[in-house]
């Protein structure tokens, strides 16, 4: 009896992203910053603010971040966490290559370590920088898996093709603590006086750093979403829900991190407003 003729191979996956920044409508600079890159095994390259490539021997990796600090050092303080990442992207595509998948968590967590201490040199090392820092959400896509890094109150949220608003990422705050424990809902978090005190950032004078740091598998058909606190702040999860699932309107052009951000800005504003979308396609 013939052998079975084997089954062709997978397409690569191809994702789709979007992303926009925005300084709202009060702040007089904007302290957010996002990233964009293509590793492979010979370089790495900074992605613009909309695409689709294959995911075949290529990962991509996106991050949002959220500076904070006096004058100017906010929106330094993010620049840095975000421009930092590049430094240790190769050794770890190159382990990821090689099949060495539980090396992304000793990575991801060296990458952020090195961007605290950076912080903190500055921060000890100049006036102007005192008390600087950021939040940082980091997102790596491979083939099949997303390996995340998280600090703060920056986001990650996880849309699965079948329904439903995942937050992947703990608010590294009082109150973030207070919802995961079941103590207060949405509009009680969204409302509480000590909802923008931080536990943990970058820098910012805090000595000790534990990263959230863990993996969720992709499918056909999700999206992930990656935004800072601005957003949060003008839009209910199930209007963030609404916006990425839905299609815009006949005429509109805009993107799904265009049209989150505009609303957001347009029913809060007194944030500085980012979202970055990453969409897999369906299966076909």
């Amino acid at each position: 009896m013939d052998s079975p003729a084997p089954h062709p191979p997978a397409p690569p996956t191809r994702p789709a992203w979007s992303a926009l920044t925005d300084r709202g409508r009060f702040r007089a600079n904007n302290e957010d910053s996002f990233l964009a890159l293509a590793v492979d095994g010979h370089e790495v390259r900074y992605l613009g603010k909309t695409g689709e490539a294959t995911l075949g021997g290529t990962d991509f990796i996106f991050a949002v971040s959220d500076g904070m600090g006096g004058a100017k050092s906010g929106e330094f303080a993010s620049k840095i966490a975000v421009e930092r990442i590049t430094k240790l992207i190769p050794r770890a595509f190159r382990m990821s290559a090689a099949g060495i998948h539980a090396g992304f968590s000793d990575i991801l967590s060296e990458l952020f370590s090195a961007i605290h201490s950076d912080l903190l040199h500055l921060g000890y090392s100049y006036e102007e920088c005192a008390g600087m820092g950021a939040t940082l959400s980091l997102g790596w896509f491979t083939p099949e898996w997303m390996y995340f890094a998280h600090i703060g109150d920056s986001r990650i949220y996880y849309l699965p093709a079948g329904g439903g608003l995942n937050q992947v990422t703990h608010d590294h705050s009082l109150v973030g603590s207070l919802r995961r424990a079941g103590q207060i809902n949405e509009r009680e978090a969204r409302t509480h006086p000590r909802r923008n005190a931080l536990q943990q950032a970058l820098g910012a004078g805090h000595q000790f750093l534990e990263p959230h740091i863990g993996a969720v598998g992709h499918q056909p058909g999700d999206k992930f979403l990656l935004c800072s606190d601005g957003l949060i702040d003008g839009l209910w999860d199930h209007r963030i829900d609404d916006l990425i699932r839905h299609p815009a309107p006949d005429g509109d052009t805009r993107t799904i991190a265009h049209r989150l951000v505009d609303e957001a800005v347009e029913a809060s504003g007194r944030d500085n407003t980012t979202a970055l979308v990453v969409e897999f396609p369906p299966s076909t």
